[in-house]
């Protein structure tokens, strides 16, 4: 169900004229990627330093060893967050991930994209698989286009060994389904549940998924003795809870109109439907929360527990 977002042409005009000291292509008629292979002859790296505007960038690769690698054969994207972009952190954050090798190296690697993008194909998709494993989300706002929280300021910028684009804000890594769903602090009961039924490593370490999670209040709605009584019946527990996840990503945007069929890991179908004004329903349940974002999928929160067929 997943789609393409589609940018009004005046958008994406402004989104492929870089400011950056990029050559423009409609000087020899060529894409942006040609111009990215063509035209450049720093790496990554050199030009990064060269631009004057990512110190703290440069400085964060150097720490991890990074540097290395990105001045390597490639190709790479690199969503380059400024001086400035680092600087919004909080106070303290930066020297703090400097001294924290593994969680800069995973912030960092969440920030490339192996192989080379360029502007068109970037605003052409909705996700984009990062080195660091979990997927950026391509997007448009009021302010542009965006991945995750991030504005995308400048684009096309060509390196030898690939292509940078600009952002306004550092992106961060995601927490997992399962980490996600502890943070909430209403799915105590599900978390239980998952725990019971063996499902806590792959909500965790596998998918991606979209997960329609019922709050402790939806299983509070059970007939009294219910919950209790599945969780000593593990097989019973495990085909429920699995028919509420599907294999994939769904954001509610995707749904069209409508009811749609999505396959379960349970192997079994569950409706979901959308109606004009946006409302989404998973079989009988309200969606209450829609679109929460983890780093293996997509969770959204459901006012009842839905039961298999």
């Amino acid at each position: 169900m997943a789609g393409k977002y589609l940018i009004p042409v005046a958008l994406l005009a402004i989104l492929l004229v870089s400011p950056a000291p990029a050559i423009a292509c409609g000087s020899c008629g060529c894409t942006p990627a040609e111009s990215a292979e063509t035209h450049a002859h720093k790496n990554i790296v050199e030009t990064a330093v060269g631009a004057g505007t990512f110190k703290t960038l440069t400085a964060a690769l150097k720490a991890t060893g990074l540097d290395a690698t990105l001045a390597g054969d490639g190709p790479f994207t690199v969503f380059a967050p400024t001086d400035a972009a680092f600087a919004k952190l909080p106070a303290g954050t930066v020297e703090a991930l400097l001294a924290d090798k593994a969680k800069l190296s995973a912030i960092l690697t969440y920030h490339v994209v192996p192989g080379l993008l360029a502007s068109d194909k970037v605003v052409e998709s909705k996700w984009l698989t990062t080195a660091n494993g979990q997927s950026l989300y391509v997007h448009t706002s009021g302010d542009g286009v965006k991945l995750d929280n991030a504005t995308i300021t400048a684009t096309d910028i060509a390196a030898s060994n690939g292509v940078i684009h600009v952002i306004d804000t550092v992106v961060l890594p995601r927490k997992n389904i399962v980490e996600t769903a502890q943070g909430a602090k209403v799915f105590k009961t599900l978390l239980a549940a998952a725990k019971a039924a063996g499902l806590v490593d792959a909500l965790s370490n596998g998918g991606p998924f979209t997960v329609f999670a019922p709050t402790d209040a939806a299983f509070a709605k059970l007939p009294a003795g219910t919950v209790e009584a599945l969780l000593a019946d593990t097989a019973k527990l495990k085909a429920i809870l699995t028919y509420h996840v599907v294999s994939g990503r769904i954001l509610s945007s995707d749904l069209k109109v409508g009811t749609t069929a999505a396959k379960t890991l349970n192997g079994q179908s569950l409706n979901a439907s959308r109606s004009e004004s946006g409302a989404v329903k998973i079989d009988a349940a309200n969606v209450i929360k829609a679109d929460i974002l983890a780093g293996n999928g997509i969770v959204h929160v459901i006012d009842s527990v839905i039961l298999p067929r």
